[in-house]
């Protein structure tokens, strides 16, 4: 029945042509482009080879479903003999009423929702009893959910003793704890243990002596670890080392061991150690032989008591389970001191004696019966990535507990009265068991502002629907904003979406499916930007308005500026981001804890121009100038092109103007442009093959002439030695697929962009060879150009122009107007904005044969598309398991956050589940700023002074002296400078109104300006104050 049923949700399946295409090896690369810079081709091939048995889809077990079933495993059988009930429209998001009133079974209702999520994977649900398990042997691993402790040791004894062993994970969420176990078998290999591009180190000397030191460069630390491996190549001198393999000791951040060198011949010059990625066995215990001495994952370490206190619970209460065959009845005191008694007995068996947490026991006993979601949201997201480690092999496993408890969340709840946790027959009583209908009604009546509705935005919507925010009678609403619309790569982690959602917006679109969860909330879809350009919108009315705003975003400056909303209108924020495996949680909390912006990410290690510009070391360079030459020529120029001739009505008019002798900005590279124009397909091919020259052979030819090989500097070292590497020209080759690739792709852009149609014909690799093979190549001739060596040059802002290049732009000109090349058409150009999910649009078919051959031509390895798409793209790698584990903890903080729970509770998050690594720490405590004589500031204060029309600049400050005590020497509105007592003329300021020096607009109540005080001592810095809110009158407040 269960098989039948599987196979018809696949026969109604709209996309079988993807279906089919998962018989093959083959990568959806629109779908999964995102989460293959996670896990690599050869894992994402295992895992589409992969047979899953998940039991239980109740809140945990729908979670991991979803998650897996997105990442492309083959086939998910979903395991359960329970009925839909109420309770479960509060757990599991794919549940409705109507599943509820015809009980059905959950397996069997949640199995086309889960088979609808990804066409490559087929879902088939069961109801057998877990009786004969001779059935699992079919299976690569297996997952129980909600069930005894007998029969997962029992099934975890039986996967344990298969060969090869079947993987076997178990995890439950009871109340306000979680657990998850896993046994990969005696012997579990991974291939690579953290996913991270192998190390290249760049060598400036190699020591002969035992062992031998390498150092590298001291601006590039290795960040190799002990007892790693690496490998050596482009040494000079001491060739020997080329080639070898060799185990470091850390010296220092910038020096590392290898041993015996003392007999190598001396070291010259150059060399790059790479990092070689080892295979690395793990050996797991069953979980009989684990239950008295268990290996656990530590993830709050001010807490390090907390995993035996949470094991010791949950034995307990599968001990008070196998007695009782029901679980402890909601805040029942005689079940609470049966648990304390079982718990007690556990101790006595362990290995490793806790001190027995009796408020814990207490409050699991009392909330076992119930489910905090958002701990099920984030423990389903860790145990679906150790799910794919067990059938790729790929990262390092859980060895081999986890434990998280919400102890945090009910602390305050001490003094609730029981009924306040007991059922009331609706959707939430699994939340009301566990945090009281008091507080669930808080909850319900939150205005909630979420920024982002991609895949954290998708997940923290469901999170809210299940915990009912914005959903109160009276109160309560969710405001979802997200100025984007949905793409295929979009499928792969945001749930909420659908392949008929493609191009649809995404903010409404997940917002409909929200409301298909839970029908009670209240949401206002937006498409708009949350930017400075739209504070008329998300006003400070709208801000204040809310209660809480949670980002959901992929870029710094975005959440800086919401950060700064969110703490000049006092709202708490909640912030959190993947990258890949890795995820963070920051809580932001008005006068508690410091901001977003209280700390400054590390910038991007800018690459120096000289070094894009003739000295590439690495292919992050190479694709780095690929990307600007696109940039540039299909960009940036044809963009200015069209804005000249956009200001200079006509090319006769032009040629008047500079023939007197006037400077028209950008005028000698539009007509040069002009000039060079592509006026057919054969010409753009010329065009093409005329850059491969001038890029691949004559820059080449150029560097060579301005420093041949045997160069030396001042000190008589090698100018071409490490990291600089000499170039060798590339002579073109019609039968190098390489350099028709680059010939090809380079003429289809020019032609886009000067609008010339192309046939099937024109396009042929015959007809295309037979152009380029005709055409006259001009011969390299040296130029006395001076090249830049600086690293700390910048790029020009503008090329200056000679009156040379004036005088051939006249030429150029008069040319293009006799010839009749100055119509309307020529004179506007069609500028392309890159797209990197476009495969047939040639952008990064462009970028990766421009940068490959600069890689050729400097002895660099080469690069993919694939990676090259990455480089170029800046994609930031995403997989669906960190961003479920992510959205669970901000969620759990949310709850935290509406009970209005004190400073110490808070939790801040960073993960990285391929190691794996999870660390919970407290949010940072608000610091406070002394001015002087007790005077003092967080950045959660606002000094308001009230004027009024005639308000002058003194009385501002006299105002500020007043109210708190200390005279302001210093005033700025933004980057504008209203007083400042040194600089010329603003004495005279003094008596200005405040209208006249800010110049406010019509609609503004008022301004923020920042101040600063004298200093005590004439040689310290201003002293710096709060911002000051000055409203223009009275009645602006």
């Amino acid at each position: 029945m269960q098989k039948r049923l599987g196979k018809l949700v696949h026969q109604a399946a709209k996309y079988t042509d993807q279906i089919m295409a998962a018989e093959s090896t083959e990568i959806d690369d629109g779908l999964y482009s995102r989460q293959r810079y996670v896990l690599g081709d050869t894992a994402m091939q295992k895992m589409a080879q992969s047979h899953v048995f998940l039991s239980g889809i109740g809140g945990l077990g729908v979670e991991i479903a979803k998650n897996i079933v997105l990442a492309g495993i083959k086939a998910l059988t979903i395991h359960d003999n329970r009925k839909c009930e109420m309770w479960d429209l509060g757990t599991n998001f794919f549940i409705k009423e109507d599943d509820v009133k015809n009980k059905k079974n959950r397996a069997e209702t949640c199995l086309p929702h889960i088979a609808e999520l990804n066409p490559y994977v087929h879902v088939e649900s069961s109801t057998v009893p877990l009786d004969d398990l001779s059935f699992l042997k079919h299976y690569q691993c297996v997952i129980l959910t909600e069930t005894r402790l007998s029969l997962r040791k029992k099934i975890c004894n039986f996967c344990h003793a298969q060969q090869p062993p079947i993987k076997f994970i178990s995890s439950e969420a009871f109340g306000i704890c979680a657990y998850l176990f896993c046994d990969f078998g005696n012997e579990f290999e991974v291939t690579d243990t953290t996913g991270e591009e192998p190390k290249e180190i760049f060598i400036s000397n190699i020591t002969q002596s035992t062992p031998g030191v390498v150092t590298c460069f001291e601006n590039r630390p290795h960040k190799l670890e002990n007892g790693q491996f690496v490998t050596f190549r482009e040494v000079n001198g001491m060739t020997s080392l080329n080639g070898s393999r060799h185990q470091i000791t850390v010296i220092s951040p910038y020096s590392f061991s290898i041993g015996d060198t003392a007999h190598m011949e001396p070291y010259q010059h150059g060399g790059i150690a790479v990092q070689i990625k080892m295979f690395k066995t793990f050996s797991f215990e069953t979980l009989e032989m684990q239950l008295e001495n268990p290996t656990y994952l530590t993830v709050d370490f001010s807490k390090p008591e907390a995993p035996l206190n949470i094991h010791t619970a949950m034995l307990a209460l599968d001990y008070f389970q196998e007695k009782h065959n029901r679980l402890p009845n909601i805040g029942c005191l005689l079940d609470a001191e049966e648990m304390q008694k079982l718990a007690r007995s556990v101790t006595e068996v362990l290995k490793n004696k806790p001190l027995l947490d009796e408020n814990l026991v207490k409050w699991l006993s009392w909330t076992a019966q119930g489910l905090l979601t958002p701990l099920a949201a984030a423990i389903g997201g860790i145990v679906s990535q150790e799910v794919l480690k067990a059938v790729t092999g790929k990262f390092s496993p859980l060895q081999q507990w986890l434990f998280i408890d919400a102890l945090d969340i009910v602390h305050s709840l001490e003094t609730a009265n029981r009924d306040e946790f007991l059922p009331r027959g609706d959707r939430y009583d699994a939340l009301r068991a566990c945090i009281g209908d008091t507080f669930c009604k808080k909850i319900h009546n939150i205005n909630v502002f979420l920024v982002g509705c991609g895949a954290i935005g998708c997940e923290m919507l469901k999170n809210f629907a299940l915990l009912g925010a914005g959903s109160g009678s009276e109160r309560g609403l969710i405001t979802v904003t997200d100025p984007d619309l949905i793409e295929k790569s979009n499928l792969n982690r945001q749930f909420l979406f659908r392949p008929k959602h493609i191009q649809k917006p995404k903010s409404y679109t997940a917002s409909a499916a929200t409301l298909n969860i839970n029908p009670q909330l209240k949401i206002d879809p937006r498409l708009d930007k949350v930017c400075p350009a739209t504070e008329n919108i998300f006003d400070d009315e709208f801000c204040t308005r809310q209660d809480i705003i949670v980002t959901a975003l992929d870029n710094v400056e975005a959440r800086r500026y919401i950060d700064s909303r969110s703490v000049s209108n006092l709202r708490p924020l909640l912030d959190s981001g993947t990258m890949g495996t890795k995820g963070h949680t920051e809580v932001v909390i008005p006068h508690l804890t410091e901001s977003y912006n209280s700390y400054r990410d590390p910038l991007d290690e800018e690459i120096p121009f000289c070094t894009l510009k003739s000295f590439p070391a690495t292919i992050e360079h190479t694709i780095q100038w690929a990307r600007d030459k696109f940039e540039s020529s299909f960009s940036h120029k044809p963009s200015l092109y069209n804005k000249f001739w956009q200001t200079h009505s006509s090319a006769q008019h032009v040629l008047q103007r500079i023939q007197c002798g006037d400077s028209l900005e950008g005028c000698f590279h539009v007509v040069k442009l002009l000039n060079r124009k592509p006026r057919n397909w054969t010409q753009c091919l010329e065009l093409a093959r005329h850059k491969f020259e001038k890029y691949f052979r004559h820059k080449a030819q150029q560097l060579l002439h301005s420093f041949p090989l045997d160069t030396q500097l001042k000190d008589g070292t090698l100018f071409w030695q490490s990291p600089k590497r000499p170039p060798t020209p590339v002579h073109f080759d019609a039968k190098d697929q390489l350099h028709l690739s680059f010939i090809v792709s380079t003429a289809k852009l020019l032609a886009e962009v000067h609008s010339i149609p192309l046939t099937e014909k024109d396009v042929s690799k015959e007809a295309i060879i037979k152009i380029i093979s005709e055409m006259p190549i001009k011969e390299f001739t040296p130029s006395n150009k001076i090249v830049e060596t600086d690293e700390t040059v910048k790029k020009p802002d503008q090329i200056p122009v000679s009156s040379e290049d004036e005088r051939t732009a006249v030429s150029q000109l008069e040319k293009a107007i006799a010839d009749g090349h100055v119509s309307k058409s020529d004179l506007q150009l069609i500028p392309l904005s890159f797209e990197k999910d476009d495969d047939g649009n040639e952008h990064i078919s462009f970028i990766t044969a421009a940068s490959n051959l600069r890689a050729k031509m400097y002895n660099i390895d080469p690069a993919d598309r694939f990676k090259t798409k990455r480089i170029a793209g800046k994609i930031i790698p995403a997989i669906a398991t960190a961003t479920a584990a992510v959205s669970g903890l901000v969620a759990l903080e949310l709850i935290k956050v509406v009970g209005g729970h004190p400073f110490e509770v808070y939790r801040n998050c960073f993960f990285n589940l391929a190691i794996p690594i999870i660390v919970f720490t407290e949010a940072a405590e608000v610091r406070r700023t002394n001015i002087r004589n007790g005077i003092s500031f967080t950045i959660w204060d606002r000094w308001t002074i009230y004027g009024k029309e005639d308000f002058t600049l003194l009385d501002f400050i006299n105002a500020v002296k007043e109210q708190y005590g200390i005279e302001p020497t210093m005033v700025i509105q933004g980057v504008k400078m209203l007083y400042v007592p040194v600089m010329p003329g603003h004495a005279k300021r003094l008596k200005l109104t405040m209208h006249k020096l800010v110049k406010p607009g019509i609609s503004r109540k008022y301004v923020d300006l920042t101040v600063s005080f004298a200093p005590e001592r004439d040689e310290e810095e201003d002293l710096p104050g709060p911002p000051v809110r000055y409203y223009f009158s009275q009645e602006d407040n």
